[in-house]
């Protein structure tokens, strides 16, 4: 599995023009194959626009855990905290949720790391590639600043990262004064540097990688909503809503939190669901040094555009459910305290974009069922930081036939 039938293709439909379908588009470039991208909305119209532009391996890891289940049960219903499940009777999201319980065990939790490990070791070189090859929004390298009230709290950032390195990934990180970021105010008491990070303006980044796709004679259609993907013969036909289609030897479903509408007609089981983010951007008074990491309120911050991007919450809910204005203060008054030098009244850009999340927090890379049909999603919070290297992987499995070993542990039909 792996490859067209006959061999490589020539060939290629990628549905989702976010970060991960689009790396995956260039990378296919990169083989040769010809490339046609659809998206029902836009360039990053998913997840890739409004999130916090970390592109931060030492923080991509599995999100179930126990210290997650813990804070879930004490938050669940609760609209102010990070974490929230709307009250609903929704069968599908309570076995989902029973799932994702299931795998918040250290042993589950240390083997996933392991898994993660791999794609992150290789996630900015994948970046690197891009640059050096002409997408031209660049990333930034910066520490990320994780800030703390009391010196205590940062014991559990600190047991994560060894935790991390047990299972292959080492984090290098230093103890850091509150004062070398502007930002934070007299409530914080301790500060950890986590070293050789970077960040990016993921609407600009994505943007420029959809560029990078046209300019070496890819297409992308926008407003193309897919409805359908079948065999005809030895070609795959992509057909939407509107009874358009576009033909190709080989498909990639990269959908994001829509992905299960398309996914399970090609054998794949695995639930995902949105997890949803917010964010909103904040005019300041000095310039922003390099992200700002909120552990305790789950709040991440940003340099963006000459202010700071706040990004925060995991909301379960529909990915085309209207952004609820409470999250969005949940944000704020959470954040308030640590920040200083922002105009919170001045608050623009409120967002909000569905992450797609997977019960064992693991992403789905890999061939499905149906030949010829291959699946990337299922990132939940790294997709940026994860998608120009599962572009890369997938890609070289798409062409060669053969799967990487990186992407064993991803497979779709695990």
């Amino acid at each position: 599995m792996g490859s067209a039938v006959g061999g490589a293709p020539s060939t290629a439909v990628v549905v989702g023009a976010g970060v991960v379908g689009l790396s995956t588009a260039w990378f296919l470039q990169e083989h040769g194959v010809d490339v046609t991208v659809v998206d029902r909305s836009g360039v990053a119209a998913g997840a890739s626009w409004g999130n916090a532009g970390y592109v931060a391996p030492a923080f991509s890891v599995p999100l179930p855990e126990p210290a997650v289940l813990r804070y879930g049960l004490r938050s669940l219903f609760d609209p102010n905290a990070p974490l929230y499940v709307p009250r609903t009777v929704d069968p599908g999201l309570w076995a989902f949720l029973a799932g994702f319980a299931r795998n918040c065990t250290h042993r589950t939790w240390q083997r996933s790391m392991r898994s993660l490990a791999g794609l992150n070791e290789d996630c900015l070189d994948a970046f690197d590639e891009l640059a050096k090859d002409g997408v031209g929004a660049p990333t930034k390298t910066a520490p990320v600043m994780a800030a703390f009230e009391k010196p205590e709290q940062a014991r559990e950032l600190r047991e994560e990262f060894e935790r991390a390195r047990r299972s292959g990934q080492e984090t290098w990180f230093a103890d850091a004064a509150a004062s070398e970021v502007p930002q934070l105010s007299s409530l914080v008491s301790t500060v950890l540097r986590i070293e050789d990070q970077r960040y990016i303006d993921p609407g600009e980044f994505t943007r420029a990688l959809a560029e990078a796709v046209e300019g070496r004679g890819g297409r992308i259609h926008t407003g193309f909503t897919v409805r359908d993907v079948v065999r005809d013969g030895g070609r795959l036909l992509v057909k939407s809503t509107q009874n358009d289609y576009v033909s190709a030897d080989s498909v990639v479903l990269a959908t994001g939190a829509w992905l299960p509408e398309l996914a399970v007609k090609t054998g794949v089981k695995r639930q995902v669901r949105a997890g949803r983010g917010y964010s909103f951007t904040l005019p300041v008074s000095e310039p922003v040094p390099g992200p700002i990491y909120l552990p305790a309120v789950r709040v991440a911050c940003t340099p963006y555009q000459g202010g700071l991007r706040v990004a925060g919450t995991m909301e379960f809910r529909a990915p085309d459910a209207a952004l609820d204005g409470r999250r969005i203060e949940a944000i704020v008054q959470s954040a308030r305290p640590f920040l200083r030098g922002v105009d919170w009244d001045g608050r623009h850009d409120e967002w909000v974009g569905p992450r797609p999340v997977t019960a064992d927090g693991l992403p789905l890379i890999g061939a499905s069922k149906m030949p010829g049909v291959h699946i990337a999603g299922g990132h939940g919070m790294w997709g940026l930081t994860l998608g120009p290297i599962t572009g890369r992987l997938l890609s070289e499995q798409i062409v060669t036939g053969e799967r990487p070993a990186a992407l064993r542990p991803f497979d779709p039909l695990r």
